[in-house]
């Protein structure tokens, strides 16, 4: 039996077998193509696209965007590690699964060099693998690959900062009891533009954790995918963003539970404030008929601060087999917490610095799942940069 439920933007608890049927963006049917002819031009009126300000991709979704380069891309990584710059038929590239929309498409028909980063087989990282993607303006194609061989464990950060028109493909090839880690910070500068499809397949018992984390920017979509290439993998996918006045943030996520007894964990936290700040939040599980024992579960929740912001949270699930651990979603919008704030305020702490308190709490816990303390303090300071910026 085939079930979907999908859900507005307030809804919580565990999910309940209901009357079949397919929400109008379930994700098994959406195409996936190496060719961009095989998208057609995006309006703005389908699902997928309905969110998207398409007059400020600057041509990435229609073709009319041509390579002009200025990305600098630097890798420091810890012996043993290998780090290549491949050519587009080295066989590495598109393991992961196809471009699904045609910006991808057409970020996949265009880099003409990609990075592949290897850890080794049974090999424990200490340190993280570093990678820089810097912006020098113009409009750039990128495609980045990260393989961990069975049994290595690594954490990889992609710090992006700059300006760019930037559209890229990002793949994360997990081996058979590997455990990935992976921080990938939009830190940009205010006029960048930033469109990737970032796709996970996950070996045979194997352990992916991604913390996406978006600042900066005029427009960032993000396309996060979890696919899964044997049982018993685990994926726990977070993420938290800032969207500010006039910027457009939108994270999209898909998880194909197709292999059976795997797991997912999904926690996306947003604060908003400013006139037309704008965050979507789209989260797609979908649990195939073979995939029994599957364990879900996917919240977003966000912080309105200030008047002219708004947010768009989207879950959807579908299931297609009763024979499940469970599934479930949250999602929640709304303001500050009177009472935390009364709480705060009557034992002395001055309004502002109450306001900054519950934010910081609000996105403590995510920030924890980092484990990279230079990252992890960087980013809290950023987040009391923004809040400074509010408080003005």
């Amino acid at each position: 039996m085939a079930t979907s439920i999908p859900a507005g933007s307030t809804t919580d608890g565990a999910i309940q077998v209901g009357t079949p049927a397919h929400p109008a963006d379930a994700r098994v049917n959406v195409g996936a193509s190496y060719d961009v002819a095989d998208f057609p031009v995006p309006h703005g009126r389908e699902e997928e696209w309905r969110f998207t300000p398409l007059e400020r991709l600057r041509g990435l979704h229609d073709g009319t965007a041509e390579a002009t380069g200025g990305l600098r891309v630097e890798v420091s990584a810890p012996d043993g590690v290998t780090v290549e710059t491949v050519d587009r038929d080295d066989e590495r590239l598109g393991r992961s699964g196809k471009p699904v929309d045609r910006v991808a498409a057409q970020a996949y028909s265009s880099f003409e060099k990609a990075s592949v980063v290897t850890v080794p087989r049974d090999t424990v990282l200490t340190e993280p693998v570093r990678i820089a993607v810097h912006g020098e303006g113009g409009v750039a194609y990128a495609h980045q690959v990260v393989e961990l061989k069975p049994f290595a464990e690594a954490v990889v950060v992609v710090d992006h900062t700059g300006d760019a028109t930037l559209a890229a493909n990002v793949e994360y090839l997990i081996g058979d009891g590997a455990k990935l880690t992976v921080v990938c910070v939009q830190d940009w500068d205010a006029d960048a533009v930033h469109v990737a499809q970032h796709t996970a397949l996950v070996g045979r018992d194997a352990t992916f954790k991604s913390v996406i984390v978006t600042f900066g920017g005029d427009l960032v979509r993000l396309h996060p995918r979890v696919v899964y290439a044997g049982p018993g993998g685990e994926a726990e996918l977070y993420g938290l963003y800032f969207t500010d006045n006039g910027q457009h943030q939108e994270h999209r996520l898909f998880i194909d539970h197709e292999a059976p007894h795997c797991r997912s964990n999904v926690a996306y936290k947003g604060a908003l404030q400013g006139k037309d700040a704008h965050a979507v939040w789209i989260g797609d599980v979908l649990i195939r008929a073979g995939a029994e024992g599957t364990d879900t579960y996917e919240l977003n929740r966000n912080l309105v601060l200030t008047d002219g912001a708004r947010v768009d949270s989207v879950p959807n699930l579908e299931i297609e087999t009763g024979e499940i651990v469970g599934a479930g979603h949250a999602s929640a919008t709304g303001r500050f917490d009177d009472e935390q704030l009364f709480y705060l305020m009557a034992r002395g702490i001055p309004a502002g610095e109450a306001r900054r308190l519950v934010v910081r709490g609000f996105f403590a816990e995510l920030v924890q799942q980092i484990g990279v303390a230079d990252l992890e303090e960087r980013l809290m300071a950023k987040i009391e940069q923004e809040l400074e910026a509010s408080s003005r």
